[in-house]
């Protein structure tokens, strides 16, 4: 099982174990959109395009698919050969979609576009 494999199975476990102890809303952490850290077929609803629910994602670590994690700790998910993850809240501060990077190989140019290149995303997120 790879690390990225390990990390995600974790933030599930935590996250399902958060669930059962029926901890109210008000106690319980709240999450937040984790680009770029879904396996395929792991992701959660409507991801980006080439996805149309949960579990539709096509590729590993696909970045425009989403898994919520818990806040604050997507961008410290450690990801296979040096990949970045990017919250909800950063892609739509810098005016982006997602991260152009493990996307489906039918997904329009047009759409890429509108995409962080992972050079772009590890400049922003180290500064």
């Amino acid at each position: 099982m790879t690390t990225a494999t390990k990390t995600v199975a974790i933030l599930g476990a935590v996250t399902a174990a958060v669930s059962a102890h029926g901890i109210a809303p008000a106690e319980a952490q709240a999450n937040e959109k984790c680009f770029g850290v879904s396996l395929a077929g792991e992701n959660d609803c409507a991801a980006g395009p080439g996805t149309t629910c949960g579990g539709t994602s096509t590729v590993d670590y696909q970045g425009n698919a989403w898994t919520l994690v818990p806040a604050g700790t997507c961008n410290d998910i450690e990801l296979p050969d040096g990949r970045m993850a990017a919250t909800l809240d950063q892609l739509e501060e810098w005016g982006v979609e997602g991260i152009d990077r493990d996307l489906p190989a039918d997904l329009a140019a047009d759409v890429r576009d509108g995409y962080i290149s992972p050079e772009d995303l590890a400049t922003r997120l180290a500064g």
